[in-house]
């Protein structure tokens, strides 16, 4: 394996990592806006992780979404689920960032939360069967 992957795989982990973090963090001090964009990148960051180890890359969110659906959700690399909490997420986060009077709820904030460290988890466990090398 390119060791050049694996250090851009480490550093995304890292960033993944660190939005998980604030958003929780976020969670606890009821800024749920903050937080939802925050598990959103938790998840965009993971995406990447695997991106990286893959040697390609998106520009644009939507393209990322797109790009990890059709490399690694329809070939069945990966369970379904994980798109589904990618796509929602995104879409939280868009509506939240910029839709003006959108509130999110504190429960709708925890599942996403939850969602993006279990999709992290997913991940994880996918590089270490796939690659081979344990990012943790």
């Amino acid at each position: 394996m390119d060791e050049r992957r694996i250090k851009l795989s480490k550093y995304r982990f890292d960033k993944a990592k660190e939005s998980l973090n604030s958003a929780s963090y976020l969670y606890e001090k009821k800024l749920f806006n903050s937080a939802m964009s925050d598990a959103y990148y938790a998840i965009f960051h993971s995406v990447r992780i695997l991106f990286a180890f893959e040697g390609i890359d998106s520009k644009t969110h939507k393209g990322v979404v797109h790009l990890f659906n059709s490399r690694f959700i329809k070939t069945d690399l990966l369970p379904r689920e994980l798109n589904a909490f990618l796509s929602s997420a995104f879409e939280m986060r868009l509506d939240s960032d910029y839709e003006d009077f959108y509130l999110l709820n504190k429960e709708e904030v925890k599942e996403q939360i939850e969602n993006a460290e279990f999709f992290l988890n997913k991940i994880l466990d996918f590089v270490k069967k796939q690659y081979n090398i344990e990012l943790s």
